[in-house]
Parts: C-alpha cells; structure tokens; sequence
C-alpha cells in the first residue's frame, strides 16, 4: 500500500488535537468529580467490611473481559471495513489510537478527523481511509439507532428512567437521552443517505451552510468533507449484503460487551460485601435493565462538551444509577472503577502509543 500525493493527504491540522492539555483536562476533571464522591459517599466503616475474594477477582476479571471483547470487536472491523489490509498488529494500533483520539475529543465529535488520520499514515489511501471511517461511525449510529427504541420499548416502564410520580417527562435524564439520540440518529440517516444514495447532494447542501458568512472560515473543511463522502460513497456502493451484515456483527457485538461491563463491577462488590447474596441481588430482566441504562448514559453523553465526557459522566453515573448500587455508600467507589475499566486504560495507552506512533511516521516520512 502506498500513500497517495501530499494534496489529498488528510488535513495534519487534526494532530493538533492531540496535545497535553487535551490529556490533563479530562484526567483532572474526571479524577476530581471521582474523589468529591468518594469523600462525600465515605464512611470507614462500610469500607472496613469489604473483603477481597476469589469472587471479586473473577468478577473483575469479567469486567475487564468485555472491554477486550469490545477491542476485540473494534479490531476485526476493521479488518472486514479494509479486506484485511491491515496486520492484526496494525488493526490493534490503530484502534488504541483511534479510543485515545476519541478520549481527548469531546463526545459529540469523537476522534474520526484523527482516524482517517491514523489510517492514511498506516498505509491506506485518502478515499479508502474516510471511506473506512465513514463506513465505522455508519455502523456505531445505526447500533444505537436499532437498540435505543427496543430497549427503551421493553424497559421504559421497568426502571429506565424512574421517578416519583411515575411520568416519565418528570425525569430530565429521559430529555438528555432523547437528545442524544434524535443527534444519533439524524447523523445515522444522513450517512445512509450521503454514502448509499446521493452523496453529491450532500457535498451541495455542505458547501451552501458553509457559504453563510458566519460559517465561512470552515468552507475549505466543508468542502473536504464533501469530497471524502464522495469517495467514501464510490468505495462503499458496491460492497456486498454479506460484507456488511459482518461488519455489523462486529460491531453489535463490540458495543454490547461494553454495556456488560458495569453488570460485573456490580457482582465484583456482591461479592466483596459479606451480607449481600450474589444470587438474589439481581434478576436476569434487572441484568437487562443495568445494560439499557449504560446504553441510555452513553447516549446521553452526547451532549457532553467535555473530552470524553470527563467530569459530566461521573456526575450523570452517580445520578442515574444511584438505585442499582447494592448498599448505599459505594457510589463513589463504583464510579471509580466504572472508569478505570472504561475510560483511563485507553487514554494511558494512547500516552504511550501515540508519540512512539507519531515519532516513527514522522521518520518513515523523512527517509522516503
């Protein structure tokens, strides 16, 4: 694989995204609301009682298997999204890159500037490079767009959004979830229609926002986006029924592990609080119900402005799940370990990856 000439080379300008404060901020920012929680949820002698089994490591150990499975789903798509163009060893790296860049951007925006990025400095051409991107963040919306409305269907008169008086117009985690998803699935059917259907119009309908006056300096990016849906669409038209329904397995299954993971934390302390029985504590519909809302809060975090949700989410964490924890006085605890499986593992990583990545490109760059 070779890299196209420098003038369709995706715009550099995206690694500026990738700085110390960008790191700094959400770590200070999530490790801050974490220790307000723990110090306001302490009291010595509720955490004198926890005791470290064999049952807590296992459940851990869970809770960090379904993160893996969730890699693991994210690196086989890719795999089907570029026919194997990339190693294993590449798959991965990219992937880890790509968590990282999603970790230091805020919610909404996610790391796909940063990823075709990645993918165009790995080897991939501009076109395949958005086309791969483009094809990812199709396959994420339409998962939420198809499992938002079943679960909400099944769920929402079990718990989903709980209030007193039992309207759910009463919760205002009810109005953040349906604002995260209307975003989800308007930008899930424009892909559609921009990939699938007419991505010229799209590239028009663009170019002519842009022109307004106050949206004028970002004409050039709109112009680009324009072309890489074009050639995003060019490259994904003819994929097959098969390619796609693989591509989508992977991603189903990627996405579900990690709504699994909370389900663990909470058996993991179960099982390290002597007078709770694992057995009884929850039921196979409330196992359903803890998945749904970790679905729901990460619909919700879509309306985050912060990198990674950092500070919000904990906040939203300790809020909406407040009456799933087992024992009042652990929310904080909860939260903490909640994101050192889902959260930090990625942006360590990414500290570590990212510069050695970034150094040896830039080298590679230099001797060609």
């Amino acid at each position: 694989m070779t890299n196209e000439p420098n003038k369709k080379e995706p715009n550099k300008n995206v690694l500026k995204q990738i700085k110390p404060v960008r790191v700094i901020l959400p770590t200070l920012l999530g490790i801050g609301v974490v220790v307000y929680l723990l110090m306001r949820d302490f009291h010595p002698e509720l955490f004198n009682i926890l005791s470290f089994s064999w049952g807590v490591i296992i459940m851990m150990i869970f809770a960090f298997l379904m993160m893996f499975t969730r890699d693991f789903g994210y690196i086989l798509r890719l795999r089907i999204l570029s026919e194997k163009s990339f190693s294993w060893k590449q798959s991965f790296r990219i992937i880890m890159l790509w968590e990282f860049a999603s970790t230091v951007t805020p919610s909404a925006i996610g790391g796909t500037g940063l990823a075709t990025y990645f993918l165009w400095k790995e080897g991939f051409s501009a076109g395949k490079s958005a086309s791969v991107v483009m094809a990812t963040s199709f396959l994420d919306e339409l998962y939420f767009a198809l499992m938002f409305p079943i679960l909400f269907f099944v769920f929402y008169k079990s718990g989903l959004f709980v209030t007193d008086s039992g309207n759910i117009l009463d919760n205002r985690y009810f109005f953040f979830a349906i604002a995260g998803y209307s975003l989800k699935l308007t930008w899930c059917l424009i892909m559609a229609y921009a990939l699938f259907i007419k991505p010229k119009s799209i590239k028009r309908i663009l170019l002519g926002i842009f022109k307004l006056k106050i949206l004028k300096k970002w004409k050039n990016g709109a112009q680009k986006a324009g072309d890489d849906i074009i050639m995003a669409s060019d490259e994904l038209k003819t994929k097959s029924i098969k390619f796609w329904l693989k591509a989508f397995t992977a991603t189903f299954f990627s996405w579900t592990a990690r709504y699994w993971v909370l389900n663990f934390l909470l058996l993991s302390l179960a099982f390290g609080l002597p007078n709770l029985s694992v057995g009884n504590l929850f039921t196979v519909s409330e196992h359903f119900l803890i998945f749904a809302r970790q679905l729901v809060m990460w619909i919700m975090m879509m309306v985050m402005p912060t990198p990674g949700g950092s500070g919000f989410v904990e906040v939203m964490f300790s809020s909406y799940m407040a009456d799933i924890i087992p024992v009042a006085g652990f929310m904080g605890l909860m939260v903490m370990m909640w994101r050192l499986v889902t959260y930090y593992p990625y942006l360590f990583l990414g500290i570590i990856i990212a510069p050695r990545w970034l150094s040896r490109k830039r080298k590679t760059q230099i001797n060609n």
